[in-house]
């Protein structure tokens, strides 16, 4: 049967909006996609959990640095409280059930935060950095990322080193405990991390959905993804 996967929308004035490259991807590699609500009752998530096999975490607003211990800096973006409710409960729900859950761009950060890490609120204050939100289309594989060996992530691509697009300003600081860290750029940015407690757990920096047309390597992290989701 084809596992049911919840997918997480943005919270954009007062409306649900999901941009459709996520679900065609689920869709794709044999899954169903099921838009989630932004609830944030414990029963009403314990009940989403468990009605889903797998949860994909998608990209959108920042998250607000309270839930990792931080001011707001005026380089902080939009929040978007509502979804930052629902999100971090539900990924903290479905790891204490260990299913499946594959973080984007956002997604990355709300799994590193649910479980425990901190952030950069904005990777332009590190320094002398690579061009992290990219001014090319959001097909163009911008820049390198080079994955740690032995990782889920490795297996995955099949590949030590690879490009990817890149739309973000925030960053993985401090890996949750229990996670490490999977990938990074030239410039020492976090692009990937994922769970060493859990069957499947991970986030990547960059937005796979919008180049699986054109890169073999996004098809395969919503293949392994979804199959995941299916055993």
């Amino acid at each position: 049967m084809k596992p049911v996967i919840g997918v997480t929308a943005s919270w954009e004035e007062e409306q649900m909006v999901l941009k459709h490259e996520y679900a065609d991807w689920i869709v794709k590699a044999g899954g169903i996609p099921l838009t989630l609500p932004f609830v944030d009752d414990p029963a009403d998530i314990r009940r989403i959990g468990g009605a889903i096999d797998g949860l994909l975490l998608t990209g959108g607003a920042d998250v607000d640095p309270a839930y990792y211990g931080e001011e707001p800096l005026p380089s902080l973006g939009r929040v978007t409280p509502p979804r930052d409710r629902m999100e971090l409960a539900l990924t903290r729900h479905m790891l204490s059930l260990d299913k499946p859950v594959f973080a984007i761009c956002r997604g990355l950060q709300v799994l590193n935060v649910a479980m425990g890490g901190s952030l950069h609120q904005d990777v332009a204050a590190l320094g002398q950095v690579l061009q992290h939100s990219q001014k090319a289309p959001r097909s163009h594989l911008s820049h390198a990322v080079s994955a740690m060996e032995g990782t889920l992530l490795a297996r995955i691509a099949g590949a030590a080193q690879w490009k990817v697009n890149s739309f973000h300003h925030q960053a993985v600081k401090t890996p949750a405990p229990g996670f490490r860290i999977s990938a990074v750029t030239s410039d020492g940015v976090v692009e990937a991390i994922e769970s060493e407690q859990h069957t499947f757990a991970l986030g990547v920096q960059w937005h796979p959905e919008d180049t699986a047309a054109v890169d073999p390597i996004s098809r395969k992290l919503f293949i392994a993804f979804v199959e995941a989701c299916r055993r």
